[in-house]
């Protein structure tokens, strides 16, 4: 089944993940785009609406992040923060660098009933901006103002525009999810059909589309990400699934015994556990700084699997539980590294087996109602989080078996 996208464009801010998450809290799809490929994206893409995220940079400086208004022509598009002001500049309105900045609660003062932001019942509001709207552009109208912020709010229905200087996706903002709800489901006309039940069906039908009737191998630690990726891959494609535990030694003690038990006795039979421990020990000796460790993890993750592939049916695919927060701390287009997953970054060029990651696009809460959806037990969906390279980013400086047993 095919939903209805909400594009969030990301302009570098650091709550357009929040954006995303809000949206998908109500019901509607939602993906985030870097600005540098939203002209691309809004092409091929066709979304149901917009919404423009805030960013670090000003509108006004050289070479700020930028993208074609005209792909937006008849798309409910919102605009947060600097969203608002690119829309201002883009529209033919002006902003300027503001002597009030403000960052901090305001209480918003809604001017227009009927308006997006006349649905908030609590005025109060997160700002966070040093720019300011000077003349909203022709055919715009202010909805809303604060003390310091004249422009706090402006629309444009006949272009289905719509801007707020404030950040209604975050909790700063009570009311914030909805004028986020009138946006999506009053303005934008979606019907918020997207739940977890349809992500699993959809998820089905797009892996045996893919697979057809090949085999995939699933890596598994039995983690939540890693589990709920095996009882979904199972649901769609059965026995053409293997799952593979590669036991690097670095796990928590008798963890290795508990994932062999679990799965093959409740998950999904068809387990083969590798002890890999000594080459992974080999090969992170001398290594102090945990970047390159995590990159020598994922690639002997790899390495693993491809020794044992034969023995696997020559496997043609591996399965991860890569999850959407892997994939931006990763680093994109507008955000920084924060670090490398082993499931993202450190997958070598010369892998041979295609990646099918059927979580890629989901957060870990969404994760475990997947898991939830599918029947797993609550002591696997619950379990806290544990990284995939295991203590060897506990261990400070070299890892040796030593340091493994202390630790």
């Amino acid at each position: 089944m095919e939903h209805q996208l909400v594009a969030v464009i990301d302009f570098g801010g650091q709550y357009t993940q929040l954006i995303v998450r809000r949206a998908r809290e109500l019901g509607c799809y939602a993906e985030m785009v870097p600005w540098t490929k939203a002209d691309q994206f809004l092409k091929e893409r066709n979304p149901a609406a917009v919404i423009l995220s805030g960013g670090p940079q000003s509108v006004l400086s050289e070479n700020a992040p930028d993208i074609d208004f005209a792909g937006l022509k008849g798309i409910p598009t919102l605009g947060i923060c600097y969203g608002l002001q690119l829309m201002t500049i883009r529209q033919g309105g002006s902003v300027s660098r503001s002597q009030d900045k403000e960052y901090g609660h305001r209480e918003l003062t809604s001017i227009e009933s009927g308006s997006l932001v006349s649905t908030m019942s609590d005025p109060h509001v997160w700002m966070s901006h040093g720019d300011q709207v000077d003349a909203v552009p022709e055919g715009f109208h202010i909805t809303a103002t604060t003390a310091s912020c004249p422009f706090a709010a402006f629309e444009n229905d006949e272009m289905k525009m719509y801007g707020v200087q404030f950040h209604p996706e975050v909790t700063h903002t009570p009311d914030g999810k909805n004028l986020l709800h009138s946006f999506l489901f009053e303005k934008a006309g979606l019907q918020g059909d997207w739940t977890m039940g349809s992500f699993i069906q959809d998820s089905i039908e797009a892996i045996r589309k893919e697979v057809g009737d090949k085999r995939v191998l699933c890596g598994v630690s039995g983690g939540v990400d890693s589990s709920v990726a095996a009882a979904l891959l199972t649901e769609a494609i059965g026995d053409q699934l293997t799952c593979v535990f590669i036991d690097h030694g670095l796990l928590r003690k008798n963890e290795a015994e508990q994932v062999i038990d679990v799965f093959s006795s409740q998950l999904h039979p068809n387990l083969v556990a590798i002890n890999a421990k000594e080459s992974f020990l080999r090969e992170l000796k001398g290594v102090t700084d945990p970047e390159r460790k995590r990159k020598i993890i994922g690639e002997q993750f790899v390495v693993a699997f491809e020794e044992h592939s034969n023995e696997l049916d020559n496997c043609d695919f591996l399965a991860q539980g890569t999850l959407y927060p892997d994939v931006i701390e990763s680093g994109s287009d507008t955000a920084s590294t924060i670090k490398t997953h082993h499931n993202v970054g450190g997958l070598p060029d010369w892998m041979n087996l295609k990646l099918i990651e059927p979580l890629r696009w989901l957060f870990k809460d969404e994760v475990r109602n997947v898991g939830r959806e599918l029947g797993l037990p609550d002591e696997m969906v619950d379990r806290e989080p544990f990284p995939g390279p295991g203590l060897a980013v506990r261990i400070l400086g070299e890892v040796t078996q030593e340091r493994i047993t202390i630790v």
